[in-house]
Formats: C-alpha cells, structure tokens, sequence
C-alpha cells in the first residue's frame, strides 16, 4: 500500500486523495506508531505536502486542526523535520517566520511585498508578507503573535519553500515597536536663538561696470527634415518588469505554440433557444439553488456532450502514445488584473446546471482575489475561453498545454438570418475550436462543433440523450 501512495506521489498524482484512499487500509493492519515511523522515512517524497499531515492524526479530518498541533502531537523520538518548511522554526523567544510549500509543480517565488513593518504587533497566522508565483499568490503568516523583530530577505528576492524572511519576537523585549505617526508626541520646541547686530561691512572700491555679452542670434533652429525618422520622448516610456505570471503565461503560450501543429475550426450558433431557458426560468432556478442562471453552464454541458462523441478531443499525446482520458475536467479562463488563470472543474460529466454554476461562480471569485489554490488550477483536459465577455466577435484561441484542444466563445450579435424561408433577426454567436492537428483530424473537430451547437440550439436533447 505505501508504494502505491509513493508512486502516486512522485508522479504529482493527487498525494491527499492518494494517502485519503489508502489510510483505512493503513490503519486496518497497523499500529499509529507504525505509521508516524513510516511517514518520516518517507518524507523526500510524501512529505512534499504539508496538507497531507493534517491526514496523519487519527480521528482528525483534513483541515480540522492546524498544522502546528498536528506535529506537536506526533512521537517526539521520530524526526518531523520534513514538515518544519510548513510552519516555522523555534529558537526561544525568537521565532523565525519561513515560506510555506508552495505546492509540488512550484520551487520558488518571488517576494512581492511586505505586509507589515519591522515593530508591528502581529497575531498568530496573521499575514506578513505575499509571495508571488507563477500561478497564485500566497501568504507567508506569522508562525506565534508577537513582535516583527526584522525583515532578513527584501522584496522582489526569489525564495524557495523554507527560506526565512522575518524574525518574530514573542514576547517583544528588544524591539522598538512601529507608533503610527498620529500617536507620537510633537517634539519639544527649541529655544529662541538671540539675534546679535551683524557688524557693518567696510567699504569696498567702486567695481568697473560690465561690458556687454555679445548678442546671440535668436533665428530658430532648423526643422529636421520630414524623412528622418524621430524617436519618441525617453520621459514617455516606462520599463517594469514582467511579473511572475505573465511570464509564466508567455512562456506556456509560446510553448503551446511550438509544440502543437494548431489549427482553428469556426461555426455560427443560434443563442435564441438557450437565452429564451435562461430567461424563463432564472427567477426559479435562483430560489431553489441560490445561484444564477447563466449561459457558461450550458456551453459546460454542451462541451461534455461533445467530448464524449469524440473522446480524441479529450486525449493528448505523450510521446509516441496517446492517452485518453476517462475523465472530463473541464478549464475554464478567466482574466483577471493579474493575468489569465485557468481554474478547472473537475469531473464535469458527473455535474448538473447547479453545481456547475455553483463552481464556476466560487472559482471566478476565487481568481479575481488571487485565492485560487494550486490544486484548483491543476489539471484539466479541455478548456473554454469565453472572450464575448470583453465583446470580442472572432478569435482564434490557444491551446493551453497539455491538453489538446480549447473552445472560443465569443459575444452575440443579431444577425439577419433565413428561418424557414424568412429573414429574421437571431442572436447569434460564432464558436472557435483550435486543436492540435497531429492528433486530431478536422472530421472530428467538425463534428464536435456541430455537436456543440446541436445542444446549444436545443438544450432537450441533453434531456433525451440524443
């Protein structure tokens, strides 16, 4: 049973759901002791997650206890030395305040800003600092209250997971604790100086009077000529930096670019019958499930229905072998001011129109204020981009590695179209699937568009499976 756990973890395979699965086994045939033991041979490889110790202790669900607790309780003859990154390191009244895991695809960050001062008073797990990585923000807390003794690393510094940045005092003593401005006491004011009579001048020689400058020419400079090129001001252009994700984005998206032979399929899809569902039945869809109806949720559906008539959308190569995935976990992209993030819904065939609006709403949420775990955006084997949002009409989306294809949606637009012999006005929306043409041949690609607006324009056929 640990090899599987091992293996599962070496391969970044999910090590909570892994060790989650495995420990009734576990603990079925072994002794709690046992395990502890077990647990701290392995910590090059399992150790790797500091949410999997909250598993450890018997009788405690994950997230129930805080980490600290958790180690404090484990045998104190075994070395638990490989959750020490997770939390911090003791030494008296001094306790040093280190990055966090990271999470098991990310080895370092960037040191984005400071969220206190050298002689603030800070709370246990309070905040103190936020490193920048190349998918999520994350915090670095306070490890005890006490007092920010000082800061040892500064900001834009690269840290790996362990590196310490702050030195908290717990009990205070030797540091100048941070006063506000508006508290300090107004200095004293000094005493008056006693003006003395400065002492007269003595009389100086009369000096010649200056001889005049010789008169400069004022006629304007001549006009460079129209044909020579003119650089723009240098007080007009700024240099900054590009922040960690957006680099990460460049390099993926370059990357998505090299690897894969793209290629770009469109089709027009009639929104009448979908918007006309939304509309007659938003009022009672959010009074029973506490969420809004909205469109993404039946391009969701759709994109499921989709992916199961053609499973080779679904699949990747690796290597000289194609894996098919018996799973649809569905990416959805979301702009933010950060940068774009594609948080993932995980097993979307099993979900209803609730839980599907349910999960996006708290995903979007979660990326628009930079809480997004890493977990949360791990994965995926399809993606939806949906650029009509912003009003786009028609793109040509790319791939996000290293699944095989993305969908575009765009903004609806009414268009004159011919319905049973008549013109009318429909609201329509073009549809973009980019894929990659080594795996994927343009038949299936077709088919999958047509598929996806076969559901769209008649949402009953997900009723009937037709």
């Amino acid at each position: 049973m640990w090899s599987i756990v091992r293996r599962k973890a070496a391969s970044n395979y999910g090590t909570i759901q892994s060790f989650g699965r495995a420990r009734p086994a576990l603990t079925g045939s072994m002794s709690q002791s046992y395990i502890d033991g077990v647990l701290a041979s392995e910590a090059p490889t399992i150790g790797r997650n500091p949410k999997l110790v909250r598993q450890i202790h018997q009788g405690h669900p994950a997230h129930s206890m805080p980490v600290r607790n958790v180690v404090s309780s484990l045998r104190t003859d075994l070395s638990t030395q490989m959750w020490s990154r997770s939390f911090s390191s003791d030494s008296g009244d001094l306790v040093d305040a280190v990055v966090p895991f990271m999470g098991e695809s990310i080895s370092d960050g960037t040191l984005a800003t400071f969220l206190k001062k050298p002689g603030d008073r800070v709370e246990i797990d309070e905040p103190i600092a936020q490193i920048e990585t190349d998918k999520v923000t994350i915090d670095v807390a306070s490890p005890e209250a006490g007092v920010i003794q000082e800061f040892v690393a500064k900001e834009g510094d690269t840290v790996e997971p362990g590196t310490k940045i702050a030195i908290i005092s717990k009990s205070g003593e030797g540091v100048t604790t941070h006063v506000a401005p508006s508290e300090q006491a107004a200095p004293e004011p000094a005493p008056a100086k006693v003006d003395k009579p400065a002492p007269s001048p003595e009389a100086q020689p009369p000096k010649e009077a200056p001889k005049e400058a010789p008169k400069v020419s004022t006629s304007p400079s001549p006009k460079p000529s129209a044909s020579e090129p003119q650089l723009p001001p240098k007080d007009r252009e700024r240099r900054v930096p590009m922040t960690r994700l957006r680099k990460r984005v460049a390099t993926r998206l370059k990357d998505s670019q090299n690897t894969f032979a793209l290629l770009t399929t469109f089709n027009e899809v009639d929104m009448t019958n979908l918007m006309k569902l939304r509309s007659e039945y938003k009022d009672a869809f959010l009074e029973k499930h506490g969420v809004k109806l909205g469109l993404m949720s039946g391009f969701v559906k759709a994109a499921v229905s989709g992916l199961q008539n053609q499973p080779i959308i679904n699949a990747v190569i690796d290597g000289d072998d194609i894996i098919y995935r018996d799973y649809i976990d569905i990416s959805i992209a979301v702009g933010t001011p950060k940068g774009l993030v594609v948080p993932v819904i995980r097993d979307a065939e099993k979900m209803n129109f609730a839980e599907i609006e349910k999960t996006i709403n708290g995903l979007a949420k979660k990326a628009v204020s930079g809480s997004l775990s890493i977990d949360e955006m791990a994965g995926g084997s399809f993606t939806i981009s949906n650029g009509g949002v912003y009003g786009s009409l028609l793109s040509t989306p790319i791939i996000n590695p290293p699944q095989s294809a993305i969908l575009g949606m765009h903004s609806i637009v009414n268009k004159p179209m011919v319905v049973g012999g008549e013109i009318m006005a429909r609201p329509m929306m073009y549809v973009a699937l980019t894929y990659d043409h080594r795996l994927i041949d343009g038949r299936e690609a077709v088919f999958f568009l047509r598929r996806i607006k076969d559901v769209v324009e008649d949402p009953r056929r997900l009723l009937l499976d037709i």
